[in-house]
């Protein structure tokens, strides 16, 4: 129901261009220099035109796509700008061709759902909870989940390794982990 959901919000342009806006407020008002966000899929929000919009604006700036090296392991994030080389990685996921890896200071997330909590639905692989946990360095990235409105839902069920985020985006409001 959530990935129909998801589908369909995705299909009306006014609403892609409101989330753009969004995530574009929400690197404004973080202030990193290197993010890390995700190839598009079926439904998913493509975050490309926003992020290389971001990144024009300063030359300091630095992105990065997630590569799966195999499965059950954390990501790895590889340089990625507008004329970047690709190929098809894992799960037939576009990747960046170089392999320079990237550490990102903020993280975007797709979500096929979200709740007031912070907590997102993914696809069930686990690669971005296993990726959050095994962070290298004593800094974690700043986690912001990308959704639809369509697709916000009260709670989820939560597993003990399931990490918040700390805010999600969606095309009518950017919307902050709640203070514990």
């Amino acid at each position: 129901m959530l990935l129909e959901a998801r589908l369909q919000a995705a299909s009306e342009p006014a609403r892609n261009t409101a989330l753009a806006r969004h995530l574009l407020d929400a690197l404004k008002q973080y202030g990193v220099n290197s993010v890390g966000f995700y190839w598009p899929l079926a439904g998913e929000f493509d975050a490309r035109a926003a992020i290389s919009i971001w990144l024009a604006a300063n030359t300091q700036r630095e992105a990065s796509l997630p590569v799966v090296k195999e499965r059950g392991v954390p990501l790895e994030f590889h340089a990625w700008a507008p004329d970047t080389p690709m190929k098809i990685g894992h799960h037939r996921i576009t990747v960046p061709a170089s392999g320079r890896i990237v550490i990102p200071e903020l993280l975007f997330v797709p979500c096929v759902g979200f709740d007031a909590n912070g907590y997102r639905l993914g696809y069930g692989g686990g690669y971005y909870d296993r990726t959050l946990a095994a962070w290298p360095g004593a800094t974690k990235p700043i986690t912001v989940g990308i959704a639809y409105e369509a697709c916000r839902t009260p709670a989820l069920e939560r597993e003990a390794h399931d990490i918040p985020l700390d805010l999600i985006v969606t095309e009518a409001a950017l919307y902050p982990r709640p203070v514990d």
